[in-house]
C-alpha cells in the first residue's frame, strides 16, 4: 500500500503493529487515554485524540429537570423530611 500523507504534523513515532486475536492493536507511549477511529475502505485506520471533560455548561435537559424540582418545592409537593447528622458522623469517622 503506497504511503498518504494525513497531515503535516512531525512524525514522532512509526512502527508495525499485529492484530490480535480479537482485533485489537496496541499503542506504545500515547499521550492521550481516548481516540476516535476512522476505517477507511482501502484499509487504512486514521485516530484523533479525544480529551473527555466536563462540558463548561448545564445541559438544557438537567436545567429543565432544576426547574420542575423547584416548582415542584414551591407547590409543596416533596418527600418527607430526613436528617443528615448520621451521614455527617459515618463522614467524620473515616
Amino acid at each position: 500500500m503506497p504511503k498518504r500523507i494525513l497531515s503535516r504534523s512531525k512524525i514522532t513515532a512509526e512502527y508495525d503493529v499485529k492484530r490480535d486475536a480479537r482485533k485489537r492493536v496496541t499503542l506504545r507511549s500515547t499521550p492521550y487515554e481516548y481516540y476516535h477511529a476512522t476505517e477507511y475502505a482501502d484499509g487504512s485506520v486514521v485516530l484523533e485524540p479525544r480529551e473527555l471533560r466536563v462540558p463548561d455548561s448545564i445541559s438544557r435537559r438537567t436545567l429543565h429537570g432544576m426547574d420542575a424540582a423547584v416548582r415542584n418545592l414551591d407547590a409543596g409537593v416533596a418527600g418527607d423530611e430526613f436528617d443528615l447528622s448520621e451521614v455527617q458522623e459515618l463522614l467524620d469517622e473515616a
